[in-house]
């Protein structure tokens, strides 16, 4: 066993069916009474209305304010209604784009989080806070955007159409593989990365046969968990700054993004990181990462090239530059050429050649 260094992440996981019906008791083992509800306008009629019935008066406000890459101006605006509130914690039910608007308050307030995760996203479970502002994300590290505490609810998760689990799950998958061949990585992660991508890949042909699935949604749930551990405890590379390049940059979707780029960044780095990428194809069951989760994506129905996602071809260029404009670490050295060439791969959505 070769040496190594791991830092487990704090805080308290609550996870099952109706869990919901617990949160106003994880708000007391915090210490707190009076939380501000943040979520989306998707969630605001549904889930948001069960939560504040739960919470009742412990809910002195609340948000729907969430916005895909958490852009600085929603952050403030809603900065003021909080503040407004006086509350002693924050308690937030969406994906990650609500998380991350949770996040952000916490930063600027020190408030205690309650994350309610109703996607893959694994956000949840980070110690990473991803803002825009001025057409750039930039991200940071923090306790202080650490949820104390994740309610996992996997009948929450039974509504969320085939296409949003497919890419959510996705998302959460880029995560895993790109903790198996970290420059910090280590085997506690590397568990549950190899678990999380096999539990995912399990479960989502299953979900999209049949959305309300409840094995297949638990499946998936503790896939996103294990996934999003593995973003908070190592840190990331190529993969996910091409996704802060096209996201913060070019408006793209979120998991949407992740999901074309994953094949082909895990196809870029194949032969940099081979016993990492092959742990990859293990935990999906076929010879080759890249192509698998290339095929794993087509196969059930989510987006293959950026140029399906709103990527227009003109852009690549300029994406490739912001890409490359500063230096961080990567299994295969990077530079502007062939991020470029790997970008042309994913707007044409070609198959990985491995």
């Amino acid at each position: 066993m070769d040496a190594f260094e791991y830092t487990p992440l704090q805080g308290r996981v609550v996870f099952g069916y109706g869990t919901l019906a617990r949160v106003a008791h994880e708000l007391r083992l915090l210490g707190c009474s009076c939380a501000f509800v943040l979520s989306d306008a998707h969630h605001a009629n549904t889930a948001t209305r069960k939560l504040l019935d739960v919470l009742g008066d412990c809910a002195v406000g609340v948000s729907t304010d969430a916005a895909m890459h958490t852009p600085v101006d929603v952050t403030e605006r809603v900065l003021g209604r909080l503040s407004a509130a006086s509350p002693d914690c924050l308690v937030s039910l969406g994906g990650g784009s609500t998380t991350g608007l949770s996040k952000a308050l916490a930063l600027r307030t020190g408030l205690p989080q309650i994350a309610i995760p109703t996607t893959y996203a694994g956000s949840e479970s980070t110690p990473i806070l991803g803002q825009t502002e001025q057409g750039r994300k930039t991200t940071l590290r923090s306790n202080k955007v650490l949820p104390r505490t994740i309610v996992y609810d996997v009948d929450l998760t039974l509504g969320m159409p085939a296409h949003l689990s497919v890419v959510s799950g996705m998302n959460a998958m880029a995560h895993a593989v790109e903790a198996l061949y970290a420059m910090d990585g280590n085997p506690v992660t590397s568990l549950f990365a190899e678990q999380g991508i096999a539990a995912l890949a399990r479960a989502l042909p299953l979900i999209v046969g049949d959305t309300q699935h409840r094995d297949a949604r638990s499946d998936a749930l503790f896939g996103a968990w294990a996934c999003g551990n593995c973003l908070g405890t190592v840190g990331m590379a190529l993969h996910h700054k091409l996704c802060h390049t096209l996201g913060g940059s070019f408006d793209l979707p979120h998991a949407e993004t992740h999901t074309v780029l994953l094949p082909h960044v895990a196809a870029f780095n194949a032969d940099a990181a081979p016993a990492a990428l092959a742990r990859v194809a293990r935990a999906l069951r076929v010879d080759y990462a890249g192509r698998g989760l290339f095929d794993l994506a087509s196969g059930l129905g989510a987006p293959t090239s950026l140029k399906a996602i709103g990527m227009s071809e003109s852009d690549l260029d300029k994406a490739a530059e912001i890409a490359t404009s500063a230096p961080y670490w990567n299994p295969r050295p990077v530079d502007k050429e062939a991020i470029r060439a790997l970008l042309g791969d994913a707007f044409h959505g070609r198959r990985p050649s491995h």
